[in-house]
């Protein structure tokens, strides 16, 4: 029921915001050197490597790290990239990675590859046997702004309590979080 939900619900987002997505990257192309598609290594169910794309928001020279850990990520921003990061409109080609089955709209944020102390902790939990999501509990409950053991505990609650009504409540209340742009680094 959950990949079914996933599918369909991607390819109607896509429909839905084919033209807005042709704009962000017609503007991410015109307004900064690099390509318009950011792929990032992230890791996904059992730990497999996969790459997960997005509009890209950084400069193309920007060091591939969380960006909790740089020291001034504005610095690194493009002149769209701060608003498509506030709106989370960066991450829309993430449909991609639903469609394809490595990622789905609700699961724990997948790590990026060197996030050595999240991919442990969550190992330890069992939360790598679950799907990454596009959203999750973590996501709408400090986002960026959460420190990684915080992070995990909130991840293996979605573990031990995920249902299809859950991830319905984490879907709703992620529309509000992006409409409030609550926990975003830009």
């Amino acid at each position: 029921m959950k990949r079914l939900f996933d599918i369909v619900l991607a390819i109607i987002i896509s429909i839905v915001f084919s033209f807005p997505m042709l704009i962000i990257a017609l503007s991410v192309k015109l307004t900064s050197k690099g390509p318009m598609l950011y792929w990032s290594d992230r890791v996904g169910k059992k730990n497999t490597i996969f790459k997960m794309p997005k509009f890209r928001t950084m400069k193309a020279d920007t060091p591939a790290m969380a960006t909790h850990l740089m020291k001034n990520p504005a610095q690194y921003c493009t002149s769209v990239g701060s608003f498509l990061r506030k709106s989370s409109l960066d991450e829309l080609p993430q449909l991609y990675s639903v469609l394809k089955g490595d990622m789905s709209f609700v699961g724990p944020r997948p790590a990026l590859f060197n996030q050595d102390d999240l991919i442990e902790l969550r190992t330890k939990k069992g939360i790598h046997n679950l799907i990454p999501g596009i959203t999750g509990w973590a996501q709408i409950n400090g986002r960026d702004d959460l420190p990684i053991p915080d992070k995990v505990d909130l991840d293996e609650y979605y573990l031990n309590n995920h249902s299809f009504m859950f991830d319905l409540k984490t879907l709703f209340m992620t529309l509000l979080s992006v409409i409030n742009s609550q926990g975003v680094q830009h």
